[in-house]
């Protein structure tokens, strides 16, 4: 059961709630499992499941699938306005996903992160949000066989958030995740809103996910990581019936930090720098081929997944 590995200390590899990229994810979930991670989150999308399904080749580990409301900018994708671009290439040089190549975006590899928005000078990039409808998303993925659903709840819409919250609990009843964050929160709205979702649910069937800053864990320093121990600690100091994972600027740093701060976590998630330390090895050809290269992939791998 995933509450297994959440009563130590787990990693969870985030391939990104955007992150349509099949072939990306199955390289991705291959060599994190071989690096020791069992817990993986991916978008909710049926061909990504079964990239992760097929890179696992049925050994056991969980899939969480994420899915997020309108405002979420995990489920934002960029957009350029060509009539303000001026082919600068910026975007292309930013962008962690690769997912901007020749002015050009690639939707299945968006994440939304909002890097190369800031460094367009011409105001050429805009967002625009990918929000699913859940009823007929969900019941596919269920049916698939998935062991965590994970709702990002980051807007101040809480009658929205309620009501696509309340639809999985009627259609699922395995380990629920709320990814939050302060953004457009408050802290007593934030944890308000967590007290309001696991009001009916019984004890240690959900998972905090405090998102300290969302997708901001390209560098490997304590400041990356502040707001999410940050956001951690104000959910631990509630004392709720609930798993704890920190997410959002994580890195290698994370654990020291919590573990300095004295946050009792269950699990860190991470996805940008976990991602980062990998894509040289998995974006090649031979990834899958050359024993060599893998076995360097899963030794990066390694050195992260063990800092928790």
């Amino acid at each position: 059961m995933l509450s297994d590995i959440l009563d130590g200390k787990c990693f969870k590899l985030v391939c990104g709630a955007g992150n349509e990229d099949a072939v990306e994810v199955e390289r991705l979930v291959k060599v994190y499992y071989e690096a020791g991670c069992r817990f993986f989150d991916l978008s909710a999308k049926p061909e990504i499941v079964d990239a992760a399904k097929y890179a696992l080749n049925g050994r056991e580990a969980y899939i969480c699938v994420s899915v997020g409301i309108k405002g979420d900018p995990h489920v934002n994708k960029a957009q350029i306005d060509y009539e303000k671009c001026v082919g600068c290439g910026k975007c292309d040089e930013i962008c962690p996903q690769g997912a901007i190549k020749y002015h050009k975006v690639k939707e299945v590899r968006c994440i939304g992160c909002g890097k190369c928005a800031k460094v367009c000078s011409n105001g050429a990039i805009s967002y625009v949000s990918q929000e699913v409808d859940l009823r007929k998303v969900l019941p596919p993925l269920i049916e698939k066989g998935i062991d965590c659903i994970e709702l990002h709840a980051m807007n101040d819409n809480a009658a929205e958030t309620m009501e696509k919250w309340a639809y999985i609990n009627e259609i699922f009843d395995g380990m629920l995740s709320i990814c939050t964050a302060r953004g457009k929160l408050s802290d007593e709205k934030m944890v308000s809103q967590i007290k309001d979702m696991i009001f009916d649910r019984n004890p240690m069937t959900t998972i905090v996910q405090a998102d300290g800053f969302p997708m901001s864990g390209g560098e490997d320093d304590y400041k990356t990581t502040l707001q999410a121990v940050a956001t951690a600690e104000l959910v631990q100091n509630e004392k709720l019936p609930v798993y704890i994972m920190l997410s959002g600027g994580t890195n290698s740093k994370t654990a020291k930090l919590a573990h300095l701060c004295g946050i009792n976590y269950h699990g860190i998630a991470v996805g940008t720098f976990a991602r980062k330390i990998v894509k040289k090895y998995i974006e090649r050809d031979d990834f899958l081929t050359n024993e060599r290269v893998f076995r360097e992939a899963v030794e990066a791998a390694k050195s992260l997944v063990t800092c928790v």
